[in-house]
């Protein structure tokens, strides 16, 4: 079994790896950005690294950081989490070259899955058909719009290394091409390191039916069970549930095979994950993740098994300790994640700040895995994801209601977020049917009456005068090494929340980032985040509704419009401009 493992990521995906190796008795190192300095996932970590920066660029996404933590702590071995350098081939070199185990596939699989277009011929010479698209790397918005015109509208344009829905654009029409494409390969970039994208066809009403996979190093490749995570916004998904409802058996196991052989192509090893797109009695190859997914708790929970610790026997080089024909699949379990965003009308504006509470729900049948606690940091610079929320139920409808109990008991104060509108795809009956399409939340669920709690004022604090001395854990850094360490300090006392705003499912309603500004003229932003582009100059006309411009918060793109129309007389911001929520950016008279 391995030593010592270094968590390369941030969030739940941290906590929840550092669990499992607690629970086998290998020891953890973190590593940080200068925001996460007391993030949860550092707190838990035997270890931890300061990483330098405050972006992911600056961090988790800084090789040599990484690398530097990685030598020192004397780590045997690298896991890579989801998202930032999870799917990247050039980091899974590095880390093998200095004789450091990654804990997923062997670069060579990675480089052939994680490239998206790459993935699609492996799936074809396997006998796995795929979406209809093009196979190659978009270099203009033409190829995009000669695609439109051969296949049909709309056509979905997608990031070569990512997932998740990031960097996926969905255009509509020949005179959507250029923006979009240069929107998908921004956000690919901003998430992933690379901006290459391709072009597939959009498929109307399908499902997201994807298909959990482990193989060893001893030639043993087994498929554990789909999840249906049909339920997106963005294309990001917000519910994932296994088994899939309304999925015949038949299919089932053509789909399992299909995706080992899939892996065995590629010569897969670890945990992955077979994305299909499931339409009509047939499925089509979406993807390959190569990695864990955000959603493997609920696999975990009808099968039993432990992804992680799999993860960890498989490459510490044992072998897969049983056979397909010992993979039981009980219950059904249902996942939602909570987000940091809010949901009202539909809008799901992203909503950084301060968790000043966070009451976990309980009972039989619940987990939560959060990388976060009461009085830590949603930050704009990292994804929004606070944690996720798994039930267990004996069939789906127990399993549904379970969740909208456990739901109803969990408290998130200080940010909005999306559990009203997990509320209200989890009461509806096209969802309890499982009727529902990756399409559903966003063309049929009437999201106009859900509202979000306001975030919560900020912490207060006073000064003292003559204070007597306590002793405290203090977090300090002694050449980039994180420690904990008493000291006797002032007893200054602690801060003190501000108004309690209520629970997340109610309260008022914040601005939605498509419809910002008063009316009167004047633009202002609705959410801390970074000025992407600017799409008027002084002197343009503009009607209502038209983007003024591009925000970036949390890896997501927002578009700031204008609710006057007239000419816009100044501008405030450029490119690259930092704003915070109600700032103004432009004047339009």
């Amino acid at each position: 079994m391995l030593k010592k493992v270094l968590i390369a990521n941030r969030g739940e995906i941290a906590v929840r790896v550092i669990r499992t190796c607690r629970e086998l008795g290998v020891a953890t190192v973190a590593v940080y950005s200068e925001l996460d300095r007391d993030a949860l996932h550092v707190r838990l970590a035997d270890e931890a690294y300061a990483l330098g920066g405050q972006t992911a660029a600056e961090s988790y996404l800084n090789t040599g950081a990484i690398l530097d933590a990685i030598e020192r702590s004397g780590a045997d071995a690298v896991h890579p989490g989801y998202g930032f350098f999870s799917e990247n081939t050039d980091f899974a070199r590095a880390i093998t070259e200095r004789g450091v185990t990654f804990i997923g596939p062997p670069p060579e699989a990675i480089e052939v899955m994680g490239d998206k277009i790459s993935s699609r011929h492996a799936a074809e010479r396997a006998g796995v058909s795929g979406v209809p698209g093009r196979s190659e790397v978009l270099a203009s918005p033409d190829e995009v719009t000669a695609f439109g015109a051969e296949h049909g509208w709309p056509v979905a344009i997608k990031a070569a290394y990512g997932g998740g829905g990031r960097g996926m654009k969905v255009v509509g029409g020949p005179e959507g091409a250029a923006e979009a494409l240069e929107s998908a390969q921004r956000e690919a970039l901003a998430y992933f390191g690379r901006d290459e994208c391709y072009v597939e066809r959009y498929l109307a009403w399908p499902r997201h039916v994807e298909m959990q996979v482990i193989a060893d190093t001893h030639g043993h490749t087994l498929w554990l069970g789909e999840r249906d995570c049909s339920a997106q916004r963005r294309h990001q998904k917000l519910v994932e549930e296994s088994p899939a409802p309304d999925f015949p058996d038949s299919v089932r196991r053509a789909m399992g095979e299909a995706s080992v052989k899939v892996a065995e192509a590629c010569g897969y090893v670890n945990a992955g994950t077979v994305e299909f797109l499931y339409q009509d009695g047939e499925f089509f190859f979406l993807e390959m993740n190569t990695r864990l997914q955000v959603e493997h708790p609920v696999t975990e929970l009808v099968t039993g098994l432990d992804l992680v610790e799999w993860q960890l026997r498989v490459a510490s080089g044992e072998p897969l300790g049983f056979t397909q024909d010992d993979v039981r699949r009980d219950g059904h379990a249902i996942e939602v994640r909570i987000n940091a965003e809010d949901p009202a009308g539909g809008a799901f504006v992203p909503s950084p700040g301060t968790i000043t509470r966070f009451v976990a729900p309980g009972g039989p049948g619940v987990r939560l895995d959060a990388g976060y606690g009461t009085g830590d940091t949603v930050s704009q610079f990292y994804d929004n994801l606070i944690a996720k929320l798994v039930v267990w139920g004996k069939d789906r409808e127990s399993a549904r209601r379970r969740m909208l109990r456990a739901i109803e008991e969990t408290v998130v104060e200080g940010v909005a977020t999306t559990l009203p509108a997990d509320v209200a795809i989890l009461s509806h009956p096209d969802f309890a049917a499982g009727t529902h399409s990756t399409n559903w939340v966003e063309q049929s669920l009437d999201l106009s009456s859900v509202t979000a709690g306001e975030p919560g004022a900020a912490a207060s604090s006073t000064e003292a005068e003559q204070v007597d001395r306590v002793l405290r854990d203090v977090t300090a850094e002694v050449d980039g090494r994180r420690y904990q360490v008493k000291l006797w300090v002032p007893d200054v006392g602690a801060a003190v929340p501000g108004p309690a705003p209520g629970r997340s499912a109610s309260g008022p309603s914040r601005p939605k980032a498509a419809a910002s500004g008063s009316g009167s003229g004047t633009v202002a932003v609705p959410m801390q985040g970074t000025v992407v582009k600017v799409l008027v100059e002084v002197g343009d006309a503009v009607e209502v509704g038209q983007t003024v411009c591009v925000l970036e918060a949390m890896k997501m793109e927002n578009n700031v419009n204008a609710e006057k129309a007239g000419t816009v007389t100044e501008l405030k911001v450029a490119a690259g401009a930092s704003v915070g929520p109600g700032d103004v950016i432009a004047i339009i008279a």
